[in-house]
């Protein structure tokens, strides 16, 4: 099938509909328009969308990754449009082609070594495992960090069953690994087991309470296991910890409107806008 709807989209891919809406906003993508005028995405959308998320879950701001995958489709014939991998590196987004690794912004390439002073493989579209914050239970034998990293590593290789695996070994030895619960709910949406992911989530909480985060995934989780209402108390959760998580007011404003509460709707709305103006 080559042709998706925004549902489908955020079901297979756990992605903000902010970030898609901003992406076509950008011209980034241009879905077609379906019956009712809904959007309808090719599978190169999805792939797009795809690599947008792990940027997201990297932390990356989506005005930055809007503008970063504008001026890749703007690419002179100096970068080959395909083979691209994009990473997240110190809160900046840089491509591996062939020529090496570089900074989208600036254009300037990266030297970019390991603790050993070697060059490394390339990663594809996943967080670098530097900016993995090991948790603060981390003591003994037990290597949490390294059950991570194993997890990460089955990802890239497709083995979804083995990823799995590891992220609830991270998270059994170390409850407050904070990147293995994110991405083990990311994993579970992915694969459309959005109850599994809400499980996980309520989960994760009960072990970092305080992490405006994962009460926003816990509500895009709802969300998709039908739980709106549930879900719009998690997105308000998320809020008052952190009263300037712009996704956080769009998807409650989107709720509320849904709901019939078009008042506290345009409050979110007018939220949003302040946090993300239009550039």
């Amino acid at each position: 099938m080559d042709d998706y709807s925004m549902r489908d989209v955020q079901g297979v891919l756990g992605i903000s509909r902010t970030v898609v809406t901003a992406l076509i906003a950008a011209g980034v993508i241009a879905p077609r328009r379906g019956a009712r005028q809904a959007y309808r995405f090719t599978f190169q959308d999805v792939v797009l969308l795809r690599t947008a998320q792990s940027l997201r879950d990297s932390r990356i701001p989506t005005r930055h990754i809007t503008r970063s995958l504008k001026r890749l489709q703007g690419l002179g014939e100096g970068r080959p449009p395909t083979g691209l991998r994009l990473s997240a590196v110190g809160g900046d987004v840089t491509v591996q082609d062939r020529q090496g690794r570089w900074h989208v912004d600036t254009g300037q390439f990266v030297l970019d070594l390991d603790a050993a002073g070697r060059l490394p493989q390339p990663s594809g579209n996943i967080v670098d495992l530097r900016r993995a914050r090991a948790p603060s239970s981390l003591t003994g034998d037990t290597d949490p960090t390294g059950w991570f990293e194993r997890g990460v590593a089955s990802e890239q290789h497709d083995d979804a069953t083995g990823a799995e695996a590891a992220y609830r070994q991270a998270v059994a030895a170390a409850p407050d690994y904070l990147d293995a619960w994110l991405n083990l709910g990311c994993l579970l949406s992915e694969q459309g087991r959005h109850a599994d992911a809400v499980a996980s989530y309520r989960a994760a909480l009960a072990a970092l309470p305080a992490q405006p985060l994962l009460h926003f995934n816990l509500g895009v989780a709802l969300e998709d296991a039908g739980a709106p209402r549930e879900a719009l108390e998690s997105y308000h959760a998320c809020i008052e910890m952190a009263p300037d998580f712009a996704d956080a007011h769009y998807n409650a404003a989107r709720l509320h409107e849904a709901l019939g509460d078009p008042r506290r709707a345009i409050r979110h709305y007018n939220q949003y806008r302040r946090l993300e103006p239009v550039d």
